[in-house]
């Protein structure tokens, strides 16, 4: 049996799996929300992270109530752990939706130059990235900076917690802009040019790979024996890829969690010039991936829930989502609560409701939420057709397929067939098969794969050209706004 553990923004899950993939055992315990002290920021107590993981673990090993083998991790990425010499924690980290760090970015762009910074990294500078908030801290909090030790990821610092040792894997390095992602080894340069040092950065593996041992302190605040085999993971994208078999050219995911994703697994890192999407090294070894990112995918849902509907549930309001109709009657959302990364790398994009007439119900607007979500993953699949980025099925995960209205959503945004799978467990589940791996119980993540992730459900497209009248609409909100935010 094997455990996978997805420390992600809203919460931490564990899951126990057996080799034929089924979930023997889930527990989840949630995170204090998200700290925004002023617009653009948003930051988390690690702290926070572990006593979650600690909870959630000890609860599915305790459920499951089977020997354990290995434990892979996974979560958030881009988040900025920063440790002193005793590895504590420094000060709250500063998580992938945090958006201040526009001029660490321009810095680095006009310092390395555009094009340099992308052949060294495969990506351009975007706040969202590990090294920009270490520079925000650099510049803003000197005196904290000074006393930096270990530079670790969210998944990274829960398993310094289990485990004692600094390790990332290559995937989650990938997101730090401080990895040579084609060569799958930190950039000296980069590095040295923003005054990195090097030691700050823990040991590189691949996802499959034994990092590290549970230790005495893991063990008492888990269940986990002590000694225990802890796979290097990857982040959130990576694992939940890997969770839903994609790994060959072809394959596409798309992901709606806090942030939304859609994920192409490809043979060879392919960059676009323009740095819309991002190129990483994949979970498994001699693969990457290209993804395009929306910041405020089911963040959306979320904040129209708290600020709007603080008493019913999702399912709640998926349901009465479901009286409006396909366009949500020419009513549009633009997802923008954190500024947006693909396709228009602008940390400053605002969220706006457009097309409110006094017809629209709270059903149309819930329903226009969740088509705008799915309207700006659909601009990932227009990039993949701009590139020559084939896409010969989609898999759904996150929460956008745990509903069945989102799904068929889904569906229609992108004008093909989508699948639901057996396992919705996402990324937890692909740590799960990254341990396995990692211990031999499959020959390789491709094998893993194979032999444990399965379509449920095939759900084909119904309101399609209503989507893509609403999608052509939807295109034409983000200039428009750009244009109103600075005038």
């Amino acid at each position: 049996m094997f455990v996978g553990v997805d420390v992600g923004t809203g919460g931490t899950r564990a899951i126990v799996i057996d080799r034929a993939g089924r979930v023997v055992a889930s527990e989840a315990a949630e995170h204090a929300p998200i700290h925004s002290e002023h617009i653009g920021w948003a930051e988390q107590d690690p702290e926070n992270w572990w006593q979650a993981a600690s909870t959630a673990i000890a609860g599915a090993v305790k459920a499951a109530g089977v020997t354990i083998e290995a434990i892979g991790l996974t979560g958030q990425m881009h988040g900025c752990v920063m440790l002193d010499a005793s590895g504590n924690v420094l000060r709250p980290a500063l998580i992938w939706a945090d958006q201040r760090t526009q001029p660490e970015c321009d810095w680095l762009t006009e310092t390395i130059g555009r094009e340099r910074l992308i052949e060294l990294t495969c990506n351009p500078a975007l706040p969202n990235f590990t090294l920009t908030k270490l520079l925000w801290v650099k510049t803003h909090q000197p005196d904290i900076f000074a006393k930096i030790a270990q530079v670790l990821c969210p998944k990274d610092y829960v398993r310094y917690r289990l485990t004692g040792e600094f390790a990332m894997d290559m995937q989650e390095a990938s997101g730090t802009l401080l990895l040579d992602v084609a060569n799958r080894r930190w950039s000296e340069e980069v590095a040295g040019i923003a005054g990195i040092p090097l030691s700050w950065l823990p040991n590189l593996y691949e996802g499959s790979e034994i990092c590290a041992y549970i230790s005495e302190t893991g063990a008492a605040a888990t269940g986990l024996p002590v000694g225990l085999p802890v796979a290097a993971g990857a982040g959130d994208q990576g694992a939940g890829a890997v969770g839903m078999g994609i790994l060959a050219s072809g394959s596409v995911s798309a992901t709606i969690g806090t942030s939304g994703v859609v994920f192409a697994a490809t043979d060879k890192p392919t960059m676009d010039r323009l740095g819309r999407l991002h190129t990483f090294c994949h979970a498994a070894p001699d693969t990457w991936h290209v993804m395009g990112v929306t910041n405020g995918a089911g963040l959306s849902l979320r904040y129209f829930r708290d600020t709007f509907a603080p008493i019913n549930s999702y399912d709640e309001l998926a349901i009465l989502a479901a009286d409006a109709p396909a366009g949500s009657a020419g009513l549009l959302w633009a997802p923008y609560l954190f500024g947006e990364r693909t396709p228009h790398l602008d940390a400053e994009a605002r969220a706006a409701f457009v097309g409110i007439t006094a017809s629209h119900t709270r059903a149309h607007f819930i329903r226009s939420v969740m088509e705008g979500v799915a309207y700006s993953l659909k601009d990932t699949f227009t990039l993949f057709e701009e590139l020559g980025i084939p896409v010969q099925s989609i898999r759904l995960g996150g929460g956008g397929a745990r509903g069945p209205l989102w799904r068929q959503i889904q569906a229609d945004v992108y004008g093909q067939p989508v699948e639901r799978l057996e396992a919705e467990e996402g990324g937890a589940f692909g740590a799960a098969l990254l341990a396995g791996t990692g211990v031999g119980a499959w020959p390789s993540v491709a094998a893993a794969c194979e032999a444990t992730v399965r379509a449920a459900e095939v759900i084909e497209p119904k309101d399609k050209d209503a989507m893509a009248k609403g999608y052509t609409m939807y295109r034409r909100v983000y200039p428009a706004l750009r244009e109103i935010g600075r005038a």
